[in-house]
């Protein structure tokens, strides 16, 4: 296993769940078949781009009746859980402290170290979770990607939606706010 700094890390023991979940990590990490994973840190562009994904669903929250919650622990599966970088819920959904619920989107934005093929595998997760729609940002190429459980999809029309909602971001704009804060 290699840390976020490219070095070798030891060997993880298995910890129980209830250890995990009482445990302050910073920053927080996952928590996949018994053992605490890291997680790639995000540099400038990752930040940014997170606060800007987290500020339009802040902004639109009302309007679209969803919250956006940064950083927040998803219960994947009975013992895996996943912290995601935005997760985007119902504004009707249970309030618990770790979202057990099925989130509306799960977002992930590619750090240093990170590649597609992986944080597609990992958001399988989300998916087989019921989480209904899976994107990935790529800050550095500009790009974003909408994950299914068999491949990834650049959507053709330059922006992100989900159906029979008001919810749609426009990629063009949201990287140029990127390029302004860079």
């Amino acid at each position: 296993m290699i840390d976020n700094e490219g070095k070798p890390m030891s060997s993880s023991t298995l910890i129980p769940v209830s250890e995990y979940l009482d445990t302050i990590y910073r920053p927080d990490r996952n928590y996949i078949d018994g053992h605490v994973v890291e997680r790639n840190l995000g540099k400038r562009e990752h930040a940014a781009l997170q606060g800007i994904l987290t500020s339009i669903f802040h902004n639109n929250r009302r309007a679209w009746g969803v919250i956006g919650l940064p950083e927040q622990r998803v219960k994947v599966t009975q013992f895996n859980y996943r912290v995601t970088d935005l997760c985007v819920v119902r504004a009707s959904d249970p309030r618990d402290p770790i979202v057990k619920h099925p989130p509306l989107i799960a977002i992930e934005i590619l750090s240093d170290g990170d590649t597609l093929k992986k944080t597609h595998e990992e958001g399988q997760d989300y998916l087989r979770m019921g989480v209904e729609h899976f994107w990935i940002f790529d800050p550095v190429a500009h790009d974003a990607f909408v994950g299914t459980r068999t491949t990834l999809v650049e959507p053709e029309s330059g922006e992100l939606s989900i159906p029979n909602t008001e919810i749609r971001l426009v990629l063009k704009d949201i990287f140029a706010e990127l390029d302004e804060l860079l």
